[in-house]
């Protein structure tokens, strides 16, 4: 599951991305991300009023799979956020709930913000940039 930056930097053409996004179709025929990721990317794209990549991202989400939030997925994400919480090392309430997404759906979380999400014990994650 693509995290916001990895998706960003794949619709800019970033050469490293797109290469591994090719090898991913390839493979399992259909890109996913969470539906924060589509919120975080159109409303970058509206407020920067860019029409041709808004465009060209409204066409590749319809050929990916938006994964969506759930009543289980909030229920890992505010475990999640309470944990970070507690031990001080608070990452933003987005990436708690695409990570809450990623885990509930027992997908690999592709992102360069390795950062923050490597704080998440049963988060997988890969990064592409």
């Amino acid at each position: 599951m693509l995290d916001t930056d990895v998706l960003s930097e794949f619709l800019r053409g970033n050469e490293n991305v797109t290469a591994k996004a090719e090898e991913y179709l390839q493979e399992h025929g259909v890109i996913s991300f969470s539906i924060i990721t589509y919120y975080e990317v159109l409303n970058g794209l509206l407020y920067k009023d860019a029409k041709k990549q808004l465009e060209k991202f409204e066409r590749f989400a319809e050929m990916s799979r938006i994964v969506p939030m759930t009543l289980r997925t909030v229920q890992i994400s505010a475990k999640i956020q309470a944990d970070l919480r507690k031990k001080g090392t608070v990452i933003g309430h987005t990436d708690t709930l695409i990570a809450g997404i990623a885990i509930a759906n027992n997908l690999q979380l592709i992102t360069n913000n390795t950062a923050h999400f490597s704080r998440i014990k049963k988060l997988k994650i890969d990064n592409w940039v």
